[in-house]
């Protein structure tokens, strides 16, 4: 029995550095065409696809779902539908935007999608987005209360004829108001730091790392800011700013009205993100 064991575990660790092996020779090979003019493989599709049914699937298990008739509700959601979506996925009678069309995966016709996926999982695909595929996660954009009304949309989406959108758009032609973003608070109130975990991840979505070497997040190789390794230490902010909290918040969520000529654009950081992306910065010390 004991020989048994010894002789499985030798080939099933063989049989995976193996395969290890011929993975790392095929990526490294380039013979995988990457480009997007070239679809997925019939194989890759459906490996990405089943993954993201399952992983959706999982993290949606008992959501609470509100109450998704009120006709306000849906209405709200066609207007940042008509305002966000539609330009990626199309709507009836509505094609995508010029842009939309060479995107590799395809983004889905959300009629059909609506009717495929549930109202938990839709808020969840809309809310966190999908890697790879250019969907964003729209929590740093919308409300999650917005978030549900375009869920709510979806569900009537199936049941709209191409008129029935024309329709909707000139009866609700206002688009919505962008959400104003909050003044910047006192240098008490902003001293107070959030989340390090929501900001690692929040420095992503802000597309920090296009731009600066981040430690522990992944992102482009070269880069034209400086690299953020240590910035806890570090005496000033951009080179002007004692690096204190209240300065720091100031800095994320108005870099051009600390210094208008900074390259650092002004990203529209919500005042809850600044502070979740402060207290991450924070974490990133030289050692002593």
């Amino acid at each position: 029995m004991k020989t048994w064991k010894r002789v499985a575990g030798i080939t099933l660790t063989a049989s995976a550095a193996s395969a290890a092996l011929l993975g790392g020779l095929f990526v490294y090979s380039g013979v995988y065409d990457v480009s997007a003019t070239d679809q997925h493989t019939a194989p890759v599709y459906h490996l990405l696809e089943t993954s993201l049914r399952r992983s959706v699937k999982l993290r949606t298990s008992g959501t609470e779902v509100p109450n998704l008739e009120d006709t306000g509700r849906v209405v709200a959601g066609f207007k940042l539908f008509r305002s966000h979506c539609v330009q990626c996925h199309g709507a009836p009678g509505i094609a995508p935007q010029p842009f939309a069309l060479g995107l590799t995966p395809a983004p889905a016709s959300l009629v059909a999608s609506a009717q495929e996926w549930t109202a938990a999982e839709t808020h969840w695909i809309i809310r966190r987005g999908i890697k790879m595929s250019g969907m964003p996660a729209w929590q740093y954009r919308m409300s999650d209360e917005e978030i549900w009304d375009v869920v709510a949309f979806m569900k009537v989406l199936p049941t709209l004829s191409p008129a029935d959108y024309a329709r909707w758009s000139r009866e609700h032609a206002e688009t919505p108001s962008a959400t104003p973003q909050a003044p910047i608070t006192s240098a008490a109130q902003e001293a107070r730091l959030g989340d390090a975990g929501a900001g690692k991840k929040a420095l992503q979505q802000y597309l920090c790392a296009t731009c600066h070497a981040i430690p522990g997040v992944v992102g482009a190789d070269k880069h034209v800011g400086p690299p953020l390794a240590g910035i806890a230490n570090r005496q000033y902010i951009a080179g002007v700013l004692p690096n204190t909290p209240a300065n720091m918040l100031r800095w994320l969520r108005k870099p051009t009205g600390v210094d208008p000529l900074s390259a650092m654009p002004d990203l529209g950081v919500s005042e809850q993100d600044a502070r979740d992306i402060a207290a991450f910065l924070y974490t990133l010390r030289e050692p002593q």
